[in-house]
C-alpha cells in the first residue's frame, strides 16, 4: 500500500519506476500520482505554487459548460488544460527485487515553476559513482526534461532543465561514447513531423547537442503511431550481437495500445540502428495491463540486465507497477 503524502489527497497510481542496484538492494524510484479528494459535483486540479512553495487545489463545478472532463488525465477549463493528478517520486527498497518496502514520504516532489504540474517518469543512470536521475517536468510552460543527482538516495541535488519543451522520454547511457555522454530523447514534434527517438551528446550531462534522428514509427507494424524511449540502454556483447540495447515503447493506433520493443544501436554511434524488434517483447495482455487509469499500456523506465535475464519493471495501465523477466537471447533473436 502506498500512503498519500497528505490527508486531502488519494493515491491513484504508483507506476513507471526507475530501477537501480544500490548497497545490496534493488531501488525503485516510483512515480506516485495523487488526486484531490473532492465531491462528485466537483473537479479539481493540484498545482504546485513556486512562489509560496505550497501545493494548492483548484476546483470547478463538474457540470459547468466551460469544463471538459472527457479525458480522465486532464480537466480543460475555458480552453486551459489542468492535470487531474500530480506526481512525485517515492523510493521502494527490496533485497530480492520482488518484495518491496515503500517509503512513507516522497523522495522528490515538485519544487520549481517548471514542475508545477508534477514530476514524472524518472530514469536512473549510474556514472562514476553518482546516480543521475532525469525526469519529466510538467507545467503550463510545457513538458520538459530535468536532471537531478544523488549518491545515497537520501538527499538529491537538482541541476535544472536539460531538454526544454516539448521533450520527454530521455535515457542517459551509462558510459561515454566517443568521449562524450550520450542520451536518447523524444522531441514531441507537431505537423509536419513525428514523435520519434533522437540521440544527443554532452560534455557534462547538462548541455546537450549533436542531435540526430534515430528511429520513428513504422507503418503497418505494432508501433505504427508513435514511439519513445523506455529503460536506460545497456551494452550487449554476444557471439552474434554487439551494441547498446534500448527497450523502448511503441504505440499502435485504433485502439491506442502501448507495447515494448527493443532497438540495438551501434556501439560507437547510438544514432545508428543495427536491429529492431519485429514484434513487441511485452504487450498488454493481463487484466491489470488492459484495464486501469489508461487502458492498454505497458511502459518501462527501468530494467536490470543480468546475464541472459532482462528483468523489466513497468507501469501497467498507468496505475500499478509490474515486473517481467525476459530472455536476452529471445529479445536479440527477434531483431530484424
Amino acid at each position: 500500500m502506498v500512503r498519500p503524502s497528505r490527508p486531502d489527497l488519494k493515491v491513484v497510481g504508483a507506476f513507471n519506476p526507475a530501477v537501480i542496484r544500490h548497497d545490496g538492494e534493488v531501488i525503485l524510484l516510483l512515480r506516485v500520482a495523487e488526486a484531490p479528494s473532492v465531491q462528485d459535483s466537483e473537479v479539481a486540479a493540484p498545482v504546485y505554487d513556486a512562489d509560496t512553495g505550497r501545493l494548492e487545489i483548484r476546483k470547478w463545478p463538474r457540470d459547468a459548460k466551460s469544463v471538459d472532463t472527457s479525458d480522465p488525465r486532464v480537466t480543460v477549463v475555458d480552453g486551459k488544460t489542468w492535470l487531474t493528478s500530480i506526481s512525485h517520486f517515492r523510493i521502494a527498497r527490496s533485497t530480492n527485487g520482488i518484495d518491496f518496502e515503500i517509503d512513507a514520504a516522497p523522495a522528490m516532489s515538485a519544487a520549481t515553476a517548471y514542475e508545477s504540474f508534477g514530476i514524472e517518469d524518472p530514469r536512473i543512470t549510474l556514472v562514476d559513482g553518482t546516480y543521475w536521475i532525469n525526469y519529466t517536468a510538467v507545467s503550463p510552460y510545457g513538458i520538459s526534461t530535468a536532471l537531478a543527482s544523488t549518491i545515497d538516495f537520501r538527499t538529491f541535488k537538482r541541476h535544472g532543465i536539460i531538454f526544454p519543451p516539448p521533450n520527454r522520454d530521455v535515457t542517459i547511457f551509462p558510459e561515454k561514447i566517443g568521449g562524450r555522454y550520450a542520451a536518447l530523447h523524444r522531441p514531441m514534434a507537431g505537423e509536419p513531423g513525428e514523435q520519434a527517438i533522437w540521440s544527443a551528446s554532452s560534455p557534462d550531462l547538462i548541455d546537450w547537442g549533436n542531435h540526430k534522428y534515430v528511429a520513428g514509427a513504422r507503418a503497418e507494424c505494432w508501433d505504427n503511431f508513435k514511439i519513445g524511449g523506455g529503460a536506460v540502454p545497456f551494452r550487449v556483447r554476444t557471439e552474434t550481437h554487439d551494441g547498446w540495447l534500448a527497450i523502448y515503447h511503441g504505440v499502435s493506433a485504433a485502439p491506442i495500445t502501448y507495447s515494448l520493443g527493443a532497438l540495438l544501436l551501434d556501439p560507437d554511434d547510438p544514432a545508428k540502428v543495427i536491429g529492431r524488434s519485429s514484434e513487441p517483447v511485452l504487450q498488454p495482455e493481463a487484466e491489470y495491463e488492459r484495464s486501469g487509469f489508461f487502458d492498454g499500456v505497458v511502459f518501462s523506465c527501468g530494467l536490470l540486465a543480468e546475464e541472459d535475464r532482462v528483468r523489466i519493471y513497468y507501469g501497467a495501465a498507468d496505475g500499478v507497477t509490474a515486473v517481467a523477466d525476459l530472455s536476452l537471447d529471445e529479445i536479440l533473436a527477434g531483431l530484424v
